[in-house]
């Protein structure tokens, strides 16, 4: 299967992905972790054995009162994920969370509220019955809005 949109919603350990096809067939998961840092070598098995065709990554910056061994560890994660998408040539767009929370109502809504939009509007895919899989649910919705935004005139 190949043409895959890749949706990452970016974490330093707690980072999750989603795989939707033309055809609509839907993947989610979470971003593979080793030795406490993000796979790179995981996630450019995916990126190579998944036929992604483009990504859609949430464009993220530090969290406010966040430490410093945190936020550096997110943004050696975010690095990752750029490096290897970039490594990849695969074509990349950067979402603000406003803009694609917009596109489904979500603007003001909690990540619960994510997560139970895209079970209603996936009821199909596996792997978002946990409250755990917010990340993915809004990986998946990033993916949706592309999707959606790429079939307007």
């Amino acid at each position: 299967m190949t043409d895959a949109v890749l949706g990452i919603d970016p974490g330093a350990i707690s980072g999750a992905y989603a795989l939707q096809w033309d055809d609509g067939k839907i993947v989610v998961g979470d971003l593979a972790v080793v030795d406490g840092q993000l796979d790179a070598a995981h996630l450019t098995r995916l990126v190579r054995d998944q036929g992604v065709r483009l990504a859609v990554v949430e464009r993220v910056g530090a969290m406010p009162k966040q430490g410093v061994a945190s936020t550096f560890k997110f943004g050696v994660a975010v690095g990752i994920i750029h490096g290897v998408l970039m490594s990849r040539l695969i074509p990349t767009h950067y979402v603000t969370p406003p803009m694609w929370k917009r596109h489904h109502g979500l603007l003001q809504k909690t990540k619960e509220d994510s997560r139970a939009l895209a079970i209603r509007l996936h009821p199909e895919v596996l792997g978002l019955h946990l409250k755990k899989h917010q990340g993915r649910a809004e990986a998946l919705l990033m993916t949706d809005w592309y999707m959606n935004k790429e079939k307007r005139p």
